[in-house]
């Protein structure tokens, strides 16, 4: 709609903060939230003073921000209340808390109308977020949320390493003498592993790397001997050789020498899966070596990732 003169202002419905009367004083100045206000005209204003409706531009007047009445008021005058109309013939800027949900139309919202702060001005977490924590994500262009649980992990959850703390010289399952490394540098990730009686069980299902290191002292009169590595997958009750750590020489003399060996371990059931290690091919003299102060002979667990 087009105006003659000045277009109408396009108001909004507004309740003016309290004014106190002073004493002999007839103008006072109109503020919502301690900001000056302007009103329209002194038609566009409700005005209650001492609990009786103002006739515009006869018992007030308007000028700019302040509103004059006609006479002085006194000490136990109480201005009631001071509210601004606006532009009533016109919808203009709506009112304080009238924009509802439904009043919005759908995709109307979009990011050039979302402050830079929407995020940073946010409260932080100081903690990692808890599982069922929801987070935003767009599928194709579709806003989703998905719970952390769902994205959390990509890092080593866990890993440990064992010893052998004494010199196996025969030919059998190692079941003892085997303990998680102590060195004042050491430390484990997670839970860490199981021993007993030769047997390792897992803390947590997932693809595992297994590096097996042997240091042993062979006699000229026995080429090599080795670790075997076994796995079971029904609880140990049959296991198969997985990998093989070899260590020997040719040579006529005894020779002390070290070999690793490396391979995967799939544990989709911790109950299920179990793993031990057996020495094997030791002539008389050889020695697979061990030390309770320092890794010789050692067996490295680390979980790369889940389950396959």
């Amino acid at each position: 709609m087009a105006y003659i003169g000045t277009k109408p202002t396009i108001g909004n419905f507004q309740i003016c903060d309290a004014i106190s009367v002073v004493n002999g004083q007839a103008a006072y100045t109109m503020q919502v939230g301690s900001v000056n206000v302007i009103p329209q005209s002194a038609n566009h204003m409700i005005v209650s003073l001492n609990g009786t409706i103002q006739k515009p531009n006869s018992s007030f007047t308007v000028s700019g921000s302040t509103i004059t009445f006609s006479s002085n008021l006194v000490t136990n005058d109480v201005i009631d209340f001071i509210q601004i109309l606006g532009d009533v013939l016109d919808l203009g800027v709506p009112s304080d808390d009238t924009v509802t949900a439904a009043k919005i139309g759908a995709n109307a919202v979009t990011a050039a109308k979302l402050n830079n702060d929407i995020i940073s001005g946010t409260t932080a977490l100081t903690s990692e977020p808890a599982d069922t924590d929801e987070f935003l994500v767009s599928d194709a262009g579709t806003l989703k949320r998905i719970d952390y649980s769902l994205i959390k992990g990509g890092g080593i959850t866990e890993a440990d390493n064992w010893r052998l703390t004494a010199n196996t010289t025969s030919n059998a399952d190692i079941t003892s003498n085997l303990e998680r490394v102590d060195d004042n540098s050491f430390a484990k990730i997670g839970t860490g592993m199981t021993e007993s009686s030769g047997i390792f069980s897992f803390a947590t299902t997932g693809l595992y790397q297994i590096i097996t290191t042997i240091k042993g002292n062979s006699t000229n009169n026995d080429d090599t001997f080795r670790i075997y590595v076994h796995a079971s997958t029904n609880g140990g009750s049959s296991y198969d050789i997985i990998a093989e750590v070899v260590l020997g020489t040719t040579s006529t003399t005894d020779v002390g020498t070290m070999a690793t060996n490396t391979n995967l371990v799939n544990v989709t059931n911790t109950t299920n899966v179990k793993v031990k290690f057996e020495a094997s091919s030791l002539a008389s003299g050889s020695t697979i070596e061990g030390h309770s102060d320092y890794n010789k002979t050692n067996f490295a667990f680390i979980r790369l990732g889940d389950s396959q």
